[in-house]
């Protein structure tokens, strides 16, 4: 018998805590509408709806607008129309109001997400139980010997999928099919939204190579740049390279892994038991910094790897309540502290003033390279947890004044 090709599916629900509100609010469809924050005034206001109405019958000028919002919180994620004035999620809501100040602004609803999470991941598992949960809203899928899997490349069974899944929910899903995850990753960008995208071997040079590195998962900004200075902008050029001089230029496993990833090599199976132990953020500087001299530039990058962390926690539905912080200092020693709060959070402020209290028990006398936060103890977010965000740390304004990276 012919070994069957490897066939791995990534599917990503589409816009995922967007869509499931418009389920709920159909009359703000085709309107920019960022998810964010918590609950306030004005959305307890339009749940007071009249006998006999529903929440279909709200009039859009009802909702609060992002011009109005006051505070420090992220986007979770935001509609397609948001997204065309350049909004997006882990952004904070306060930089996206200046981008685009009429967009509708709607509260997270953790309980809403789950229970459409669970709905649409029932259902891939009566396809196949070869399932990777990555989150509330994408999982990979293997396809190879599900029947129907190998049929058009994959593209029949990711049909059937889609189609089930929309039937049961109303919500759309973008999927990529291709023999590794790497490339069902990049494949499932494609066609969004509701597109499903084939990738072959064969397809390598015409559908991955005229793409930027940046569409590798795993290359960040700092990396991507790195590579632009050395006059690499596509994933076709980087395949161009010798991989000796990609080791040289980034390291031995960092080198070996690009001069892989860009040939669109990947073994990595598929992992039943993915639930993540921790979520991170962390940046390392163009150049040095010092705590003292440069305080405020770190301050301000400190906060926002607090602010886009707690974006990564309540997009992947989880909370946690274990706070750390790496500190990489100029002559590449390490140095980490960590804090275990009384409840779970997913709250940026929350994070931030925690990492603060970490951050005063390591030596700044030496300059800094890199800086990171990290948030473990992960559960899945629920109700009771929920009501907690906000309250897990009470930290006194002497301790954030004399916290050495508060700006």
């Amino acid at each position: 018998m012919t070994p069957q090709i490897r066939r791995i599916a990534h599917l990503d629900m589409d816009a995922f805590y967007a869509s499931v509100e418009l389920l709920r609010y159909p009359q703000l469809k085709g309107l920019p509408v960022v998810i964010g924050g918590g609950r306030r005034k004005v959305d307890e206001a339009i749940e007071q709806l009249a006998e006999g109405q529903t929440r279909a019958d709200i009039p859009v000028e009802a909702f609060a607008r992002l011009k109005d919002y006051v505070g420090r919180g992220v986007i979770t994620t935001a509609t397609y129309a948001a997204r065309q004035f350049g909004v997006g999620s882990a952004m904070g809501l306060m930089k996206a109001a200046k981008l685009c100040p009429d967009a509708i602004i709607l509260p997270v609803d953790f309980e809403q997400y789950r229970h459409f999470s669970r709905i649409f991941k029932e259902t891939i598992l009566e396809f196949t139980p070869l399932m990777e949960n990555r989150g509330v809203d994408e999982v990979y899928i293997d396809f190879t010997d599900v029947p129907g899997g190998q049929r058009q490349g994959g593209r029949a069974l990711a049909k059937l999928i889609q189609q089930t899944i929309f039937e049961r929910t109303g919500l759309t899903c973008s999927v990529g099919v291709a023999p590794n995850k790497l490339l069902a990753k990049m494949a499932s960008e494609f066609n969004k939204p509701n597109g499903v995208s084939i990738v072959l071997e064969e397809d390598l040079q015409t559908m991955i190579w005229p793409l930027t590195c940046r569409k590798i998962n795993g290359v960040g900004p700092k990396m991507d740049e790195k590579l632009i200075n050395n006059g690499i902008t596509t994933i076709g050029e980087l395949a161009a390279k010798d991989e000796a001089w990609l080791v040289a230029n980034f390291g031995k496993s960092t080198g070996a892994w690009l001069h892989r990833a860009s040939w669109g090599r990947d073994d990595n199976p598929i992992s039943l038991s993915s639930e993540p132990v921790s979520i991170s953020r962390e940046t390392t500087f163009d150049r040095d910094l010092h705590a003292v001299r440069d305080k405020a530039e770190l301050g301000a990058i400190f906060t926002e790897l607090c602010d886009k962390l707690a974006g990564d926690l309540q997009r992947k539905g989880y909370l946690g309540k274990t706070i750390g912080i790496k500190l990489r200092y100029d002559d590449f020693k390490a140095a980490t502290r960590d804090q275990t709060l009384d409840v779970y959070t997913a709250d940026p402020k929350t994070i931030r003033q925690a990492a603060g209290l970490c951050l005063k028990r390591i030596p700044l006398t030496k300059r800094l390279r890199l800086l990171g936060v990290r948030v473990g103890g992960l559960v899945a977010s629920d109700g009771e947890v929920e009501r907690a965000v906000g309250n897990s740390l009470q930290t006194s304004k002497e301790d954030l004044i004399s916290n050495m990276f508060d700006e």
